[in-house]
């Protein structure tokens, strides 16, 4: 096996194809879960859907032009993925239901030692993660879960055995996942409970169904297709400028945003609750089409309140106040600062990853990290966009990850790894440029560490990304 890579989400299939496109087909994937999708298949909750306009959420090297709706569901895009992994013969790569525990760069025979959660020993020249960054649920510590007595799952766990008809329902957390199912929720539950732990800016969605005449323009006219994916791409691109501190373009997405909210929420203790008091663009912005509708029905309260403790079927605010629920359900969001969690990986010298990223994790071009020979991450470390599709950005670094294997094989070298000071270097500079966004402002957001770097988002814009990833600067590595 010359290749492995980890997970077969949008991140593991791109790679997989991209290998085989550039001639290599002996590799394997490795899936923990019984089907492919990685987070869209994870994902199960009611109105789960994609935030990005469904033309740009897919491969540039593979259009679908009959997706159902603008904003198309998880149910849709696993579909696609699955189309993918068919038309490409990925499925033949894949080994499901197998979880790798740990990964080891073995330096005599300079292989990847891999051992799955079963026990089972692999050897691979080349390592690779699609694990991402949202596939490690978060759940928050909150004194008495353990004497709770109601019923309890995170969002991406979602239990559908549930009956919520008519009962009292909390939901701990408001951000992208939150606000796509509360509205199910709100048909149903006789009380609904959301508790906020800050307010977000949030974007009319504008979802509707695409026509069958415009699937058919798109079916046989492939440059409307092109085109109009093209829009998209300028559009959400051009959201990069409300992202740069001290624009005016962020300012009038403020104020879109805050129209959109007042058009719908007239109660003035609400809308204070639901104005957030830092830039725009420093946390995730939402893209909501019932959100705020199901806030304003009688059977619904949205609590900014901190939660003191769990009692044996209440949640006590830190007010002292009681709320008895039956269900409590975390939209607490993932561990996006701890990349790989829980895979133990070593490189060199049996140095541990997670010690190497002790202060935070980074790596060159978000893809490579010294020290680590031969591995390579999709959808790393400063490489989230916050206003474009993140497989724009995956399909860049699958690019980058082939020309560095096939510059290995081709040059009948035993590794590559990125020289430190490069990827100091390369660091030093993103960091740099973050400070000059608005994701480095007074705002507490799943792009920073529990020590305040920003370690998931990239410093610039998707064009700036794919230039510097067009093609390897091999100079920047050493070779064995």
């Amino acid at each position: 096996m010359q290749a492995a890579i980890l997970g077969a989400g949008v991140s593991g299939i791109c790679m997989a194809i991209k290998l085989k496109q550039s001639g290599m087909s002996s590799f394997k994937i490795f899936e923990k879960s019984s089907k492919l999708g990685g987070t869209w298949f994870d994902n199960t909750y009611p109105g789960c859907a994609c935030d990005v306009p469904s033309h740009f959420y897919s491969y540039s090297f593979e259009l679908k032009n009959d997706w159902t709706r603008v904003y198309s569901s998880s149910e849709e895009i696993r579909e696609y993925l699955e189309f993918c992994a068919k038309k490409y013969d990925v499925f033949s790569h894949i080994e499901f239901n197998t979880e790798i525990k740990s990964a080891s760069f073995d330096t005599e025979e300079n292989l990847w030692l891999l051992e799955t959660k079963q026990g089972v020993h692999r050897k691979t020249k080349f390592l690779m993660s699609g694990l991402g960054q949202l596939n490690s649920p978060e759940i928050p510590n909150i004194q008495g879960q353990e004497i709770f007595q109601g019923k309890t799952f995170h969002s991406a766990r979602w239990d559908h055995r549930f009956d919520m008809q008519d009962k009292e329902v909390a939901v701990i957390g408001n951000g992208g996942s939150a606000v796509q199912f509360v509205a199910d929720i709100g048909k149903k539950a006789k009380k609904l409970y959301i508790f906020q732990k800050s307010a977000h800016w949030a974007m009319e969605r504008k979802d509707k169904p695409y026509s069958n005449v415009l699937k058919w323009i798109f079916k046989y006219i492939p440059l409307v297709l092109r085109l109009y994916r093209f829009r998209i791409w300028f559009l959400l691109g051009s959201n990069y400028f409300a992202l740069v501190k001290r624009t005016w373009y962020s300012k009038i997405l403020e104020a879109k945003t805050t129209k959109y909210m007042n058009s719908i929420v007239t109660d003035p203790e609400l809308v204070k609750k639901l104005t957030p008091d830092y830039s725009f663009g420093c946390k995730r912005v939402l893209v909501v089409e019932d959100y705020y509708e199901t806030l304003i029905k009688d059977n619904c309260e949205l609590i900014d309140i901190p939660i003191q403790r769990l009692g044996n079927n209440i949640i006590i605010d830190e007010q002292g106040k009681e709320r008895k629920v039956d269900l409590i359900i975390y939209g607490t969001g993932f561990k996006t600062s701890k990349f790989l969690t829980p895979l133990k990986i070593s490189g060199f010298e049996g140095k541990e990853l997670n010690d190497s990223w002790s202060e935070g994790a980074e790596a060159h071009r978000g893809v490579t990290v010294s020290g680590f020979p031969n591995f390579f991450m999709l959808y790393g470390p400063n490489t989230n966009l916050g206003h474009n599709s993140i497989i724009f950005m995956i399909e860049c670094q699958a690019k980058y990850i082939t020309q560095c294997i096939k510059k290995v094989l081709d040059n009948k070298k035993s590794y590559i790894d990125i020289k430190k000071a490069e990827m100091l270097k390369y660091n030093e500079d993103v960091q740099k440029g973050l400070e000059k966004t608005v994701f480095s402002s007074d705002c507490d957001s799943w792009y920073k560490n529990e020590k305040g770097k920003i370690v998931n988002n990239y410093h610039k814009g998707h064009i700036s990304y794919w230039y510097e990833n067009s093609r390897p600067n091999f100079k920047e590595f050493n070779f064995g």
